[in-house]
């Protein structure tokens, strides 16, 4: 995933922050952070709150792209593991679709393929399911409405949105004759039909009957199987009644060879009662077709590449087929330095003169002579580039590597659109020798937050989020994508943290990158420069995995926690480490590490607690926890914290301080919300948050309480600081708010507002009720 600048400000919050003059700074106490405030400090039940996504500008892969294929600008963006927007051509920004699923669906906010009906444009087929197994557990989510409101459907087989080979497609397609009509290309299960709307579905046995098992899955890399991978119905009409009887399919190596699948390409000409494969050309044996497409004249347009993606590597093939005849239009072969494939393939117009736009993946830079969109006016006879070396806006090169669907406007042969690792791109001058292309990233946020940070009044910052593949950035406007980062400088950063007396001192912790060791790093002047550590924690290296955690005391003093290691601390910003009392922790099969944080009112108090671990496991423990006095160089185990938590996975637990008392701990743990006044010496179990329990004896279906934040309180409150907690009360799960030290809760989202489930939080210290929560691979949002 790359990083993306671009900034949507659209609708109530654009004209809300036009009308205080500001931009969404909320540095001190702005004019902006005072009107906003006003929304939200006239006490808990108020109106229902409102919700915006803090901007970052794309920040994740987007494997397809769906158009309508006659309605104009009726296009849908899926991605792997942030759910599915809808492009809105008034604001030319995209809007989420999928925010109200909640903590349930997590699984399913990744979108394997999309379709839509030829004949109605309101009605879209979206299917979801992150990761392929051998069970039947992805969904089918149908909405009538533009993914306004959704209705899903159990399928019988799995999916993979964030398995290797997400963006080949589209795996489902509806039958533009008949629409009832829904033909699914699975990856595991062969082909699948549904004749009712997709509402139920049969195997098409004619074609294949083989159900891959666990062990067949297991055996191909990174569980990639990519298997049947599109469907093209070969029609020019719809709206007749009647089925489409020619129907083209492609399928993978990987289930072709279990299923006993003797070609790559099938055809049926009796709407699928039967099927005959095609010899496809001898030079692309056993490569995927990523895509084909269908052009309005009759031809297909198929490309070929020999692994599975994203950003597949060749050699690489793309052929035209006539229905008895191949073609070879275009070729990359494996040279010394770079190994192309293909991705990305789109047509329009007909004959002769059809335009062919193709998305060259594996390539990687912007210099001259290099193919990231390669586009064709004569039927793919003649050939130039039209992105790399190209003008973009912002000036970048992010933009290759992962073209792996590009997309041409079917009503605007001028606009063309491609995918990248980070979000979104177009041109509308596709003719022009030099294009000019946009960032169309706007409006969709997928970084995955690792952890949040707020900071103390006075920063000349909002907000520290840590993140997979982007790592750490410091937000200075709520509305603009941030500049000031540890850009390139880990491949994912899992915590970060300030110094409370002097917040332009800043830390942060990750994965190192390739040319370089460093897992740590601090900043001097709130995040505008970097530096990494002089040195890591003894054990960092060994593991970078995301449940490493760290504390910041005071300027150049930090505790640091790497997976499953025995904390260690730095007086000398980084030189040297020393390690703490506390022991390493087991943990085989699991990863967790000590939760830690500095207490804001006394930066010699240091909290770290053990969650335990996880219930499965038998290398778990009693959750324990510890208070240092000496500034986190030594801890002392609390007596009474073990009798009050139980054992819990790392990711279902979270710790929190009040800034504005010393000694007061907030703690989740997976079931409760405890509470203490005295640095962890006592503690009071509340009775609030509850899981809600299923078929597990052990495991919840959804957790109690899973992330805990405190912020500024509203004048008046009866608590120094409000509370904010992921979790269940009265068997609802929600984001809740509590102003009086956890008396009496109200939900702080609703339903339409669950993004994918909320992880991560942090707490405003300016502005009463600003909440920032990290959706379920959908960015950070905040509330308003």
């Amino acid at each position: 995933m790359k990083k993306r600048h671009i900034a949507a400000v659209t609708g109530v919050l654009a004209a809300l922050l036009a009308a205080c003059g500001g931009s969404g700074t909320d540095s001190g106490t702005s004019k902006s952070a005072q009107t906003l405030a006003s929304v939200t400090t006239s006490g808990v039940a108020n109106a229902p709150t409102r919700w915006a996504s803090l901007k970052f500008g794309g920040g994740g892969y987007v494997p397809g792209l769906v158009y309508h294929p006659t309605s104009p600008d009726v296009l849908y963006a899926r991605t792997d593991i942030g759910g599915a927007y809808r492009w809105d051509a008034a604001t030319k920004a995209w809007v989420a679709i999928t925010d109200g699923f909640g903590s349930t669906e997590g699984f399913y906010h990744g979108t394997e393929t999309m379709a839509l009906d030829p004949n109605d444009d309101q009605r879209v087929y979206m299917s979801a399911g992150m990761y392929l197994s051998d069970k039947p557990d992805a969904r089918l989510y149908i909405s009538t409405d533009r993914g306004a409101n959704w209705q899903h459907v159990d399928l019988p087989f799995s999916a993979g949105s964030n398995n290797q080979g997400r963006a080949v497609g589209e795996r489902l397609m509806v039958d533009p004759n008949k629409p009832s009509i829904l033909f699914y290309a699975t990856r595991a299960n062969g082909m699948w039909k549904s004749s009712d709307y997709g509402q139920t579905w049969s195997q098409v046995a004619s074609l294949a009957t083989h159900n891959m098992t666990k062990d067949e899955i297991n055996a191909v890399t990174w569980s990639g199987v990519v298997g049947f991978e599109q469907v093209i119905f070969d029609t020019n009409t719809k709206g007749t009644g009647s089925a489409t009887q020619t129907i083209y399919t492609a399928v993978g190596r990987d289930y072709a060879a279990v299923a006993g699948l003797n070609h790559s390409m099938y055809k049926t000409t009796d709407g699928g009662a039967t099927w005959q494969g095609i010899a496809t050309p001898a030079d692309v044996a056993g490569f995927f077709v990523p895509h084909m497409v269908r052009n309005k004249d009759g031809m297909m347009y198929v490309a070929f590449t020999k692994e599975t993606g994203p950003g597949a590597g060749g050699p690489s093939r793309l052929y035209k087929f006539d229905g008895a005849n191949w073609t070879l239009l275009k070729k990359y072969d494996t040279e010394q330095w770079v190994n192309f494939g293909m991705g990305g393939l789109s047509v329009s117009g007909t004959g002769a003169s059809t335009r062919i736009a193709l998305g060259v993946t594996n390539s990687w830079g912007n210099y001259d002579g290099q193919p990231v969109v390669q586009l064709s006016d004569d039927a793919g006879a003649t050939w130039r580039e039209i992105a790399a070396t190209a003008p973009h806006l912002p000036a970048s090169s992010g933009f290759s590597g992962w073209t792996d669907d590009v997309e041409i406007d079917p009503n605007n042969p001028e606009h063309i659109l491609h995918v990248h690792g980070g979000g979104v791109w177009e041109t509308h001058n596709a003719s022009a020798a030099k294009p000019t292309w946009t960032d169309a990233s706007g409006g969709i946020e997928e970084v995955a937050t690792s952890a949040l940070m707020a900071p103390p009044p006075g920063a000349s910052y909002t907000l520290l989020r840590s993140a997979g593949d982007v790592g750490t950035s410091v937000q200075t406007e709520l509305l603009k994508s941030p500049t000031r980062g540890s850009w390139g400088m880990f491949n994912s950063t899992y915590s970060s943290d300030m110094a409370w007396s002097n917040p332009a001192y800043m830390v942060t912790t990750g994965s190192h990158v390739w040319n370089s060791t460093a897992a740590g790093a601090y900043s001097l002047d709130s995040g505008v420069t970097w530096k990494a550590f002089a040195a890591n924690h003894p054990d960092a290296l060994a593991n970078e995995s995301g449940a490493g955690n760290l504390a910041v005391t005071k300027l150049n003093n930090v505790v640091w926690a790497p997976s499953h290691s025995a904390p260690a601390y730095t007086t000398d910003n980084g030189a040297t480490w020393t390690y703490t009392n506390l022991p390493a922790l087991n943990h085989v099969g699991i990863d967790r590490a000590y939760h830690l944080v500095a207490d804001r009112k006394n930066p010699n108090k240091v909290y770290a607690y053990n969650s335990g671990g996880a219930w499965w496991s038998q290398w778990s423990e009693t959750a324990h926890f510890y208070t240092s006095t000496d500034g986190g160089h030594t801890f002392t185990e609390s007596a009474t914290f073990a009798a009050n938590s139980w054992t819990a996975d790392f990711y279902a637990t979270s710790i929190a301080v009040n800034p504005n008392a010393e000694g007061d701990i907030w703690v989740v743990d997976g079931k409760s919300i405890l509470h203490s006044l005295d640095s962890g010496a006592t503690w009071t179990k509340l009775s609030a948050a509850a899981p809600i329990w299923g078929q597990s004896a052990y495991q919840p279906d959804v957790y109690g309480a899973t992330s805990v934040a405190l912020g500024k309180a509203p004048s008046g409150a009866k608590y120094s600081a409000s509370v904010y907690v992921v979790g269940v009360i009265n068997g609802v799960w929600g984001v809740y708010r509590s102003d009086d030290g956890g008396a009496i809760w109200a939900r702080f989202n609703d339903d339409k507002h669950q993004f994918g489930g909320m992880g991560q939080l942090a707490a405003d210290q300016n502005v009463p009720g600003r909440l920032y929560a990290a959706g379920g691979g959908r960015g950070v949002l905040f509330s308003y």
